[in-house]
């Protein structure tokens, strides 16, 4: 009987598997950019003989007609998505900004941006999906919980609070949690659990640089332990990631316990490569002048977000944003008259 020559596991193939892999999706990144590419200018064509008023509805069929005689099979040619072609075309026309990323990601993701009302909008998912290569399902659920608006409201209310340190970065002051389908009525440790049994769709809301370490961390403190909620890590900031749960409104009180969790990571859990720890309190409720006031002389990396368990009206969070900016755009210019 011959020698095997095949081992029990395959981590003396991993570095071929890594070659096929990266060979893989660098020939899906080639296709898919080569469709885009081919998607664009037939939509610069259409686009064109529309303007020129030559074509309309009934040209346009008997053009998709014509090419799915020509090519049986192929599909993507309906008359619905030519007409999306010379869209896409003229949203982005003349937009080389904007040119490289709209190649990085599939026609079926770009059609659920190009339907977002304002550039920075578009700009805003374009990257995103370009950078966690989302899944048109994935993207589906940012848009529909308007990741944009509450991104934005985030970053100008943080700055209004407090100034935000590095590692607060990936973090927001707002969370929408519809996919756990909890009753309003419920406890912290049911919204823990919850939180954990759908990591997957939680990661997606949190942010994919996230990945869970463990759910009740326990650190020793002197002969006491404590335990913390939820503890992350995120690979790009390179820092532990503590969540304290709060299912009522922020007290002050809370900041103090956090501090505290943050402290203990810094100085027995954290390795010396890492960042400093930040911490997160998500409560069900905040008031803005009570987080101003409980920051304002903290020295400790935190932040205090709250969470809905439903998905937010996107004409409130648009109202609010418009608000928000012209308030600071106002106070910005009042600084230049001094």
């Amino acid at each position: 009987m011959g020698e095997n020559l095949i081992p029990n596991n395959s981590n003396g193939f991993d570095e071929v598997i890594s070659i096929i892999e990266n060979a893989r999706e660098n020939a899906f990144r080639a296709v898919n950019r080569e469709l885009i590419n081919m998607y664009w200018d037939i939509g610069e064509y259409v686009s064109r003989r529309v303007s020129e008023g030559g074509w309309g509805k009934s040209v346009v069929k008997d053009f998709s007609n014509f090419i799915q005689s020509r090519y049986v099979g192929i599909k993507g040619f309906s008359p619905q998505n030519i007409w999306r072609m010379k869209q896409f075309f003229e949203t982005y026309n003349g937009n080389e900004k904007l040119s490289a990323l709209l190649r990085e990601i599939s026609w079926t993701n770009n059609t659920l941006i190009m339907i977002c009302k304002t550039e920075e909008e578009r700009e805003f998912y374009l990257t995103l999906a370009a950078k966690n290569r989302y899944s048109s399902r994935e993207l589906e659920r940012q848009i529909d919980s308007s990741l944009y608006e509450r991104t934005m409201l985030s970053e100008i209310t943080n700055k209004l609070i407090t100034e935000r340190s590095e590692g607060l970065t990936a973090l927001r002051d707002s969370y929408v949690l519809e996919f756990l389908n909890l009753p309003e009525n419920h406890k912290e440790k049911d919204l823990r659990k919850a939180i954990v049994g759908n990591l997957k769709k939680f990661i997606l809301e949190f942010g994919k640089d996230f990945t869970l370490v463990d759910e009740e961390y326990r650190v020793q403190v002197g002969n006491t332990d404590f335990k913390i909620d939820l503890l992350f890590y995120n690979r790009e900031l390179h820092c532990l990631v503590a969540i304290e749960l709060k299912i009522g409104r922020f007290k002050p009180e809370h900041l103090g316990q956090l501090e505290f969790y943050l402290e203990a990571l810094d100085r027995d859990v954290k390795k010396a490569n890492e960042n400093p720890s930040v911490g997160l309190i998500l409560c069900a409720k905040k008031d803005d002048t009570v987080v101003e006031y409980a920051l304002s002389r903290s020295l400790s990396p935190a932040l205090i977000a709250d969470y809905k368990l439903h998905l937010p009206d996107k004409r409130i969070l648009e109202n609010k944003l418009r608000e928000l900016t012209e308030l600071v755009e106002s106070a910005i210019d009042d600084a230049d008259d001094v």
